[in-house]
């Protein structure tokens, strides 16, 4: 008969696949880091702020989204793979607790009855892998612990009259061993994974930095064309809704049209901008004049050329 420490393996197979597959799905989705998407993680970061107790905390966050992006999902892949492998179990499963905690606060705050978010039940879900960890089932440490005492020449398992300075070294040859292999998987994984997150990030996005020596983009419309004080929609190169502003004679301005606060789609009101799903106000600079947006709308770069207005 199996010990009942098996009992834990797919609790485990569980926890650990969906954290690697949630992290893993957040790098292939190209709107992941687009800062315009309503489902980006920039958007759903300022969303959330809005009812999130810890809103102050995630408006900074969604100032580096791009940071904070990547850092949630390469924790989650490293939470679920170490939990799979059953390397640093117990660590590995704080980190569940610390991100499930974190999704409670922020995506399933305001859902009411608590008990219908799965965040809440996700965190209480890692507990008994935080006790207990893996249990030595089919686990990376234990299969590391096992070639260092094979290697001091020591039995398979520990015995009672076994030293503690001997117990100790073995833990921390096994440690090391193991972060070895830890360090080296995830500078592999994060090159690979931000080079593949961030080529997979809408070309030409609002978020991108533009150097002033960098080639004329798509052409919006002839300058004489825009009367001054007047405005022309056209669709950014990133595939979102945007304004072209001619406020004064040698002045062009333009604008992401989506809303900072859920981003759903600003109207030019002139001469100004307003949210028609919730109301939020920004000037023709884009400023929030009115809540409940908090961010200014995304200046989209722009400059004339022979005549031209172009993206930059």
């Amino acid at each position: 008969m199996r010990s009942p420490l098996w009992a834990l393996l797919p609790l485990r197979a569980f926890l650990g696949g969906t954290l690697v597959y949630a992290g893993v799905s957040k790098l292939f989705d190209t709107h992941y880091l687009d800062e315009t998407a309503p489902l980006g993680v920039h958007s759903q970061m300022l969303q959330a702020a809005e009812t999130s107790p810890i809103g102050t905390l995630l408006s900074l966050a969604a100032d580096h989204w791009v940071v904070t992006g990547l850092t949630i999902a390469f924790g989650e892949i490293a939470v679920g793979l170490g939990t799979v492998l059953g390397l640093f179990p117990r660590l590995a499963a704080l980190g569940g607790v610390l991100l499930s905690v974190g999704f409670f606060l922020t995506a399933s705050w305001t859902t009411r009855p608590y008990y219908y978010g799965a965040d809440i039940v996700f965190a209480f879900a890692w507990t008994p892998l935080l006790m207990m960890g893996d249990a030595g089932v089919l686990s990376l440490t234990a299969w590391l612990r096992a070639k260092v005492r094979h290697k001091l020449g020591l039995p398979m398992r520990s015995t009672p009259d076994e030293s503690a300075a001997v117990q100790n070294d073995v833990k921390r040859r096994t440690a090391l061993r193991g972060g070895l292999i830890a360090t080296t998987t995830a500078a592999v994984g994060v090159a690979a994974g931000s080079a593949l997150a961030l080529a997979r990030r809408p070309a030409g996005s609002p978020g991108d930095s533009a150097s002033p020596g960098a080639g004329s983009g798509p052409m919006i419309a002839a300058a004489a064309d825009i009367a001054v004080g007047s405005s022309k929609s056209f669709t950014a190169p990133s595939g979102a809704p945007a304004y072209l502003l001619h406020p004064a004679p040698d002045l062009f301005l333009a604008f992401n049209a989506r809303c900072t606060h859920q981003g759903c789609p600003v109207s030019y009101v002139g001469p100004g901008f307003r949210c028609p799903c919730h109301g939020s106000t920004f000037d023709g600079n884009g400023q929030v004049t009115g809540g409940p947006a908090r961010a200014p709308l995304i200046e989209i770069p722009v400059k004339v050329i022979d005549g031209q207005v172009k993206v930059s």
